[in-house]
């Protein structure tokens, strides 16, 4: 399997013939300097933690151009749904869990809010956030989203046991590097963790060094931004 950081929360996920984007923000993310229509041509799915801008990003127009498949909560695929139609797109909510072409997705609790806030300045309400569980190949991978960390993470833990962990460590908005740090070693057993949501704007860390440093156990990788690493 390969992990492609995009920059901020966005990653694209290959296996097989399985092309899998999290949270695209491409256009206006100051860290994804990639060609844009060859990074969405071959997408198979879109699964999104939340709706605020910076992780929704891109979705609607990847789904316009492509022939993915929008796995996501069903506030957000009701709004999507109505925008352009139902037939690529797969509600979930919490406690239950979606095959997708070969692609298993459960939704799990995240401490984080959602919302889209359109060109005019209104908001599109979109639910509650969450993380995603996503099993593919031989991986079970938990983007955590946006969040803080909570106890219950030990229950996602015993659940699914995900060996690939892609976690929120840029403060201000999310946990910071000590938290999230403290969230890896009490509650998981992850084989590989990625680091996310920091380097992207001034109010958030500009590296994973705390991170790297706190972790116990688990292999840390630390991509920089459109770089590929092997799972």
């Amino acid at each position: 399997m390969q992990i492609q950081w995009l920059g901020h929360s966005a990653f694209k996920i290959a296996d097989g013939d399985t092309r899998i984007l999290i949270d695209p923000f491409l256009n206006g993310n100051p860290k994804f300097t990639g060609d844009y229509a060859a990074t969405i041509a071959d997408a198979t799915h879109v699964c999104l933690t939340h709706m605020h801008n910076d992780h929704f990003g891109d979705t609607m127009d990847i789904l316009r151009r492509t022939k993915a498949k929008l796995v996501c909560l069903v506030e957000i695929a009701d709004w999507v749904g109505g925008k352009l139609g139902t037939a690529n797109v797969v509600d979930i909510n919490f406690g239950g869990t979606a095959i997708v072409d070969g692609v298993a997705v459960s939704l799990v609790p995240a401490v984080h809010t959602s919302g889209l806030t359109m060109e005019d300045g209104t908001a599109v309400f979109g639910g509650v956030s969450a993380g995603l569980v996503i099993g593919v190949g031989d991986h079970t991978i938990y983007h955590m989203g946006d969040t803080t960390i909570f106890g219950d993470m030990a229950l996602i833990d015993e659940l699914h046991h995900p060996d690939i962990g892609i976690v929120p460590i840029g403060g201000h908005y999310t946990m910071d590097a000590r938290i999230a740090a403290l969230a890896v070693n009490r509650y998981f057993n992850f084989d590989t963790v990625l680091p996310c949501h920091y380097l992207t704007f001034p109010l958030l860390a500009q590296s994973a060094d705390a991170f790297v440093a706190a972790v116990k156990g688990p292999n840390v990788l630390t991509p920089a931004p459109m770089e590929t690493v092997e799972v």
